[in-house]
């Protein structure tokens, strides 16, 4: 058996790029071999994703799954939309999302669960995939909801096929009332939701230090006018109330009929329902958001090719 040094990993890990511990049991595995290390780091798709783990995916999917009052959302991100049209990029994000569904949110969990029909993690079967297509890709987000007794309705924006989009939103309406009946509602509210981005269902659940930054900018804008005190108060309250119409779901106008807020059209369709509705959550992931996407000059990089 060769001596294994930290000169010898550290080549390997110049050569491929591979991660420090996998350079090392590369060269176990090689007897040493630096040349043979690289092979067997390709092979197992080990050299070449870790060449493309550091460049920018904020392209993919967005993949939803949803099923006896639970759902779940996941964004798989790659570098460029051409792949995401992809259909092998695309069963694998329709199936990350199945083992979501079954293993939860956690990012960890979900990365170490088995992947069907493979013998590998998804992890793995993620390393497998970026060797195989040549993009850097990359599980980023995921979030369930559930709603007992009720439903989780979905709403994809820009789908590619079913369950797989650019903007996906999940609704869990509680209810004892008509199942089907109920799932239609919440496929209209989950419309609702990719339209109008609230921040929170309710006002008593959205961000105190949100409502009270909104309230000091109200106050000193009221107060430039030159009224006193008692009428800035309640311009203040006035304009929270507008405020609220703007960023709390069951305040807003629903757009399905752009007439009665959502609070107003869950009570109106409690009747048909045949029980009360209540929205207990919902998650909405529009594809590459808070992503800061590296901007290229294509001409310039010809130029510089050229040159070059």
């Amino acid at each position: 058996m060769a001596q294994i040094t930290a000169a010898m990993v550290k080549e390997l890990r110049t050569k491929t790029g591979a991660g420090m511990m996998d350079c090392k049991k590369a060269l176990v595995e090689c007897d040493g071999s630096v040349e043979e290390g690289v092979d067997w780091l390709r092979k197992k798709g080990l050299a070449a994703a870790a060449k493309k783990a550091g460049r920018v995916a904020a392209e993919g999917l967005i993949a939803t799954a949803q099923g006896g009052g639970r759902g779940i959302v996941v964004e798989l991100n790659a570098e460029t939309d051409f792949v995401a049209r992809n259909d092998q990029f695309q069963e694998l994000a329709r199936t990350i999302a199945q083992v979501a569904q079954d293993v939860g949110a956690d990012l960890a969990a979900l990365n170490g669960a088995a992947y069907p029909g493979t013998g590998r993690t998804v992890a793995e079967e993620l390393t497998n995939a970026i060797a195989t297509v040549g993009e850097n890709m990359n599980i980023r987000r995921a979030a369930e909801i559930t709603a007992a007794p009720g439903v989780v309705a979905s709403y994809m924006h820009n789908a590619v096929a079913p369950g797989l989009g650019k903007i996906g939103v999940l609704v869990a309406l509680k209810s004892d009332g008509d199942a089907d009946k109920l799932l239609a509602l919440g496929k209209q509210i989950a419309m609702h939701v990719a339209a109008s981005n609230p921040s929170s269902v309710g006002v008593a659940d959205l961000d105190p230090s949100a409502v009270d930054r909104e309230r000091v900018i109200l106050s000193d804008q009221a107060r430039a006018s030159g009224k006193p005190e008692n009428i800035i108060e309640k311009m203040v309250e006035g304009r929270l109330r507008k405020f609220y119409q703007e960023v709390v779901l069951l305040e807003q106008t629903f757009v399905i009929d752009n007439e009665n807020t959502v609070r107003k059209a869950l009570e109106l369709a409690a009747e048909d329902i045949g029980g009360a509705v209540e929205i207990v959550g919902f998650e909405r992931f529009v594809l590459g958001e808070g992503i800061e996407k590296e901007e290229s000059d294509f001409a310039a990089e010809v130029a510089a090719s050229i040159a070059g």
